[in-house]
């Protein structure tokens, strides 16, 4: 996907998934790649499980860090009904990695709206659907925590990056401590989509 041209990514989830330490590691990456790299973060109501969406674009010159509609290569989105709302920054036939996990909004807990049983269905309209059971990865590996690097494993399978680059961009983004947990999220995910 990379060339001189400008690639286009969305990260989105809910507050609290760690879609903002997986634009880090990524934006990291496409730097260790030689890139010009920009981003940009909106976090919203993060703290009480809303909506959270990044923005990473890299290429070899960047000049802002936001995108327009239908601009994205790529949604990589933590949560099936945060890929819906965001499925506006997709270009035609660009690609979504989305976990299959589900997380309620209040509205949906407080029984106002429901949660739509055909998202998957209906994301298939815009572009090419790739699902990763993310959560059940990593509680395989113990740590529900590295859902975020388990996606972003997933993700690069469409990213010709360097084993070596995202390995150093995860050991500039993660404590000590949990490198060797993180890099194996991050092989699961990318071994899921095979």
């Amino acid at each position: 996907m990379q060339s001189n041209n400008t690639t286009n990514i969305v990260i989105c989830g809910v507050g609290g998934q760690g879609t903002i330490l997986a634009s880090d590691i990524l934006s990291y990456t496409a730097f260790f790649e030689g890139f010009d790299v920009k981003k940009s973060e909106i976090h919203g109501m993060a703290q009480r499980g809303g909506s959270v969406i990044s923005q990473v674009r890299f290429g070899k010159k960047v000049y802002s860090p936001s995108m327009e509609h239908r601009m994205a290569d790529f949604v990589l989105a933590f949560e099936k009904l945060e890929a819906l709302r965001y499925v506006h920054y997709l270009k035609k036939n660009g690609v979504f990695v989305v976990n299959v996990q589900e997380l309620p909004p209040m509205s949906v807990l407080l029984g106002e709206t429901i949660y739509p049983s055909n998202i998957v269905e209906r994301l298939k309209v815009y572009g090419n659907v790739y699902m990763i059971d993310a959560a059940r990865i990593a509680i395989e590996l113990g740590n529900v925590r590295v859902v975020n690097v388990v996606l972003i494993g997933g993700l690069s399978k469409f990213l010709h990056f360097k084993e070596a680059s995202w390995m150093e961009a995860i050991r500039k983004n993660v404590k000590e401590k949990f490198v060797e947990l993180n890099i194996t999220a991050f092989n699961k995910g990318r071994e899921s989509l095979t």
